[in-house]
């Protein structure tokens, strides 16, 4: 059994298998991903490998997985890859199948194309105060109402008008992406369980808990819920010597769309939830400066329940007062 090493870039993919004692057997470079397969199929032996988990790493999982007799992709960080696998001390990552990294893409889709229509609703509301011009309160600047009245408006100079018809043209064409992009999410979220499960949840709308369902995708693969926080990097960042444990920001690891949901749903959740609210109440002990301590902490209970619910295939339920 040999066990294989890869470290993949665009350009280029350096490969190193080990044997049972630990010897370099085989080292090289190729310079593409069929090459890679090509030198793979002619080892003399049956061969484990193992990769840094990067962009696309789920493709190289599919690609592998056929050839060797087991693939691990590895947490990306200190790795001697090859060495790491023949010792068994590999830290993985979880490769969910190819219709959940669908799903995952389309759901990172939809926030990026949210985040450019956000940026071009500022840039139009930016040149409306340049051009000292106050939008009406009522009806909404973005309703059909509110478009039609900018669309009309006379603006000082022709460079502004061009401007503001440029960016309304924009943010039609970004509509319509959203549009599109959420017809194939609700139909997948209309053929998953886990999503109706975590809509049980007061505050937490048909975007949040596919994201969650998506991204937790198997609950049983995490230890406890502890285990969900760090993956959702919802926990405080920790600096510990000796007797002194500093405790910092949240560490912000794993999927950012995911937190961005969840700590909508936070705060829609404590307003509708009398437990919510309750947690939340606890947590800023009355202090207005420890509000947003207390909405990323209500983040951080409210997935760690929905993983509890996803785990126990249950629903939400209101507790007594």
């Amino acid at each position: 059994m040999y066990h294989v090493g890869l470290d993949i870039h665009t350009k280029r993919i350096a490969l190193c298998a080990l044997d049972e004692k630990g010897q370099v057997v085989h080292r090289s470079q190729v310079r593409s991903i069929e090459e890679m397969l090509r030198t793979l199929k002619e080892l003399r032996d049956r061969f484990e490998v193992s990769y840094e988990a990067s962009c696309g790493y789920g493709h190289y999982h599919d690609l592998l997985q056929p050839l060797a007799t087991r693939v691990l992709v590895a947490h990306p960080g200190r790795l001697r890859l090859a060495k790491l696998l023949y010792l068994g001390e590999t830290p993985t990552v979880h490769v969910p199948s190819v219709v959940v990294r669908t799903w995952r893409e389309l759901i990172n889709c939809r926030s990026q194309v949210i985040a450019k229509r956000t940026r071009a609703k500022n840039t139009v509301r930016a040149l409306l105060r340049s051009a000292g011009v106050i939008p009406p309160k009522q009806p909404s600047l973005w309703t059909k109402s509110g478009l039609a009245w900018l669309r009309k408006r006379e603006l000082p100079t022709a460079s502004q008008q061009l401007r503001r018809d440029l960016l309304l043209e924009e943010i039609e064409t970004l509509n319509r992406q959203v549009r599109r992009i959420e017809q194939q999410l609700n139909q997948q979220a209309r053929q998953t369980a886990a999503v109706a499960q975590l809509r049980s949840m007061p505050g937490v709308g048909i975007r949040t808990a596919e994201a969650v369902a998506a991204f937790l995708d198997d609950p049983q693969r995490f230890a406890d819920a502890k285990a969900v926080g760090r993956y959702f990097g919802l926990v405080p960042s920790q600096d510990q010597s000796g007797e002194k444990n500093r405790l910092g920001h949240i560490t912000r690891e794993g999927a950012p769309v995911v937190r961005q949901l969840v700590a909508e749903a936070a705060w829609q959740a404590q307003r509708r939830s009398p437990t919510v609210r309750a947690y939340f109440e606890r947590v800023q002990r009355g202090d207005p400066q420890r509000k947003k301590i207390a909405l990323v902490a209500t983040a951080h209970y409210l997935v760690r329940v929905m993983w509890a619910l996803l785990k126990h295939g249950t629903t939400w339920k209101e507790k007594a007062a």
